[in-house]
């Protein structure tokens, strides 16, 4: 797991009801050392804080998401304070919690260094030691402004209140019905305490800076923009990691360090897969011939797949007139990512053009183009479309977030009954195409509606209730687990997503079922009923790797560039002893690729010991040597990746190893 957070248990998170005041989180559980905060009728709350009769108080440990999450954000705290103390001219931006760790924003007059982070790190021990408590203050907004008069970030954010989104952060400042100032005060209790920093926060907080302990490690310095906004300040974000324990905090690291030996960009490289370059621009890679070979087997497996779950192939144009995308809904909605409409006026076709940004409109011509009837209903079309996003260039990352992607993109038509057994069936197919690639640990996230933002998604409250009710059923129905997801959904209806975990338990959002009440109505879609009425057919989107690059780039990472056999660009490397041996080994390549094996021999006039080591650098899955021994034998040694080797392998019995491998997609 990437995350130290356990689900607990119903004994750790047994409620109680407050029925005396006044009392605190902390009082009421005082024989609890793990609780951090308390859940006060599903809201987070401080545990010195006055309980109101009546409540029902939930305890949170820092072993569970919200703990973990109040830890980091008091350790953004922590390093915010330290950086005032080491640079008091630093001006403070935001700092939240975010996966495995917390950043904060600053202003200051020079970046940071990394020895400036090795000093934070030696300043923020000093202040966790020290065992400063946090104490909350509910202030008016002109308290608020009068005492943060110095802090101009702070004076725009006090300006939001109640009405600051969670995109970037604000809210952890700013999201509650009222604002809030936390102090660290040294020496709580005591007639000498102090008020040594301040900062404008919602909270909650750990009681003390002590609680933190030594799982807190500055991590990496980098430019940001404040709120997200390229118009805005330009800032210094600072980003941290932090865990209940020092060997959690070891153990993340080491994780990390096994995720960079993986990167798929180094690995990439080292395995000649495919590249980037300026003179094609960001975010489009492209594939070299060893990189070609394992997209091209990926498309094979997967149209074939689609071809026996009853999908038609189907194909469409990478351009197309933007009118298409305002009848489909995505222009606005999805403008900000579609490349800018290209205007061709000048060569005699009035109107604009746009980059496909994706399939589904195109289709839904393509189900227009007739009359369709009941019977003929589910109609599945499917097509592997190249389609353009403008990724943001700070989003773009090797093959996993490009801006040319590869869909293997399919769409059902079917009537609103069909619907229940139409994602059942796709979300089996998913799950399949993903265990046959070697990933079988997973669960499903169900996206909806945010109803507090309905002017971002459209359809009717009974359309969003009807559509939810079925992925959800199906989710149920499959065993998996299942993580809710409010406001995720696609702005056109919600969706089902498998999140797959990888080798090293990283998890990466695969392959996505959504439910689609908009479209069929926006293009007039309908089928012949059984009465002879016409009816609107819904329209289920799904996606079995989402983007041939992003799960290759996944499946690099997984296997650390040591693909199955039947996945490998290069299967079997033949490598003879001496040049004596070089027809007898040709030979055996030939009874390989005459099978439909991708071997090769190698010739080159490198040594023997050098040839060897070039198989395993290259992660060929198999090689053949054969000696003087081997050939009077009609046999080779069969050596593995991990340096296994089998001598005296008869050919016929070598061969039928490999071709056995690869049909089987066996995961060696």
């Amino acid at each position: 797991m990437s995350d130290a957070a356990q689900s607990p248990t119903a004994e750790t998170r047994a409620p109680q009801q407050v029925e005396t005041t006044p009392t605190t989180g902390a009082e009421l559980f005082a024989d609890r050392k793990d609780v951090v905060v308390v859940r006060v009728d599903g809201e987070l709350w401080d545990l010195d804080r006055e309980l109101p009769a009546g409540a029902t108080v939930e305890p949170v440990t820092v072993h569970e998401p919200d703990g973990l999450n109040v830890l980091r954000h008091s350790a953004a705290h922590v390093l915010a304070q330290a950086v005032q103390q080491v640079n008091p001219d630093a001006r403070l931006g935001i700092g939240p919690p975010v996966r495995d760790g917390f950043y904060y924003d600053f202003d200051v007059a020079t970046p940071f260094t990394p020895e400036d982070l090795k000093a934070l790190d030696k300043a923020m021990s000093r202040i966790i030691r020290e065992g400063q408590t946090f104490r909350r203050r509910v202030v008016t907004e002109a308290e608020a402004r009068a005492e943060l008069a110095n802090e101009p970030y702070k004076l725009e954010l006090i300006g939001l209140k109640g009405s600051a989104g969670d995109d970037n952060g604000e809210n952890v400042e700013v999201g509650g019905a009222e604002l809030t100032i936390y102090d660290n005060v040294r020496g709580a209790g005591r007639e000498s305490e102090t008020v040594v920093w301040k900062d404008l926060c919602r909270g909650p907080h750990l009681p003390s800076t002590k609680l933190i302990g030594q799982g807190v490690q500055l991590m990496r310095s980098a430019a940001a923009y404040w709120r997200g906004d390229q118009k805005n300040a330009s800032l210094q974000r600072v980003y941290g990691t932090a865990w209940p324990s020092k060997d959690e905090l070891k153990a993340h690291l080491e994780r990390l360090a096994e995720a960079e030996r993986r990167d798929h960009r180094r690995i990439g490289t080292e395995m000649d897969l495919f590249s980037f370059h300026d003179e094609v621009g960001s975010g489009l890679p492209l594939f070299h011939p060893k990189g070609g070979v394992i997209k091209r087997v990926m498309e094979d497996y997967v149209r074939q797949r689609h071809i026996e779950e009853g999908f038609s192939y189907v194909g469409t144009p990478h351009i197309t007139k933007e009118e298409l995308f305002y009848t489909s809904g995505h222009l606005p909605y999805y403008g900000d990512t579609m490349f800018p409409a290209l205007d061709l006026e000048d060569v005699g076709d009035h109107g604009h053009y746009r980059l496909k940004a994706m399939n589904c409109p195109m289709h839904n011509l393509i189900f227009s183009s007739r009359g369709r009837s009941y019977r003929e209903l589910p109609i599945r079309l499917f097509e592997f479309g190249t389609v353009y996003r403008y990724e943001k260039s700070g989003v773009v990352q090797g093959l996993t977030r490009v801006r040319g992607l590869t869909q293997d993109d399919s769409h059902s038509y079917v009537t609103p009954e069909q619907a229940p057994d139409e994602v059942k069936h796709l979300l089996g197919f998913m799950l399949s195409v993903l265990k046959d690639f070697g990933l079988d640990d997973f669960y499903l996230e169900l996206s909806t509606r945010d109803d507090k933002k309905k002017d971002k998604f459209v359809g009717s409250d009974e359309d969003w209730a009807k559509a939810t009710a079925v992925l959800e059923q199906v989710a149920v129905e499959s065993g998996l687990d299942l993580v809710a997801d409010p406001g995720g959904a696609a702005f056109y209806g919600p969706k089902i997503s498998v999140q797959a975990k990888d080798a090293i338990g990283r998890t990466w959002q695969m392959g996505t079922v959504q439910y689609d009440f908009n479209q069929p109505a926006r293009f007039g879609l309908e089928y012949t009923a059984p009465d002879g009425s016409k009816q609107q057919p819904v329209m289920i989107h799904s996606a079995k790797f989402g983007s041939i690059e992003r799960f290759m780039g996944v499946l690099i990472e997984h296997y650390a560039g040591l693909f199955p056999a039947w996945l490998a660009p290069v299967q079997v490397l033949a490598v003879p002893v001496a040049e004596a041996f070089d027809d007898y080994l040709k030979d055996v390549v030939a009874q390989l690729t005459a099978l439909g094996v991708r071997a090769e021999i190698d010739l080159s006039d490198d040594r023997f010991g050098k040839k060897i080591r070039n198989a395993a650098k290259e992660k060929v899955p198999f090689v053949l040597i054969a000696g003087g021994e081997d050939a009077e034998a009609g046999a080779v040694s069969f050596r593995y990746r991990d340096g296994r080797q089998d001598n005296g392998v008869p050919v016929a019995e070598a061969i039928e190893r490999i071709v056995a491998a690869v049909r089987d997609r066996a995961q060696v």
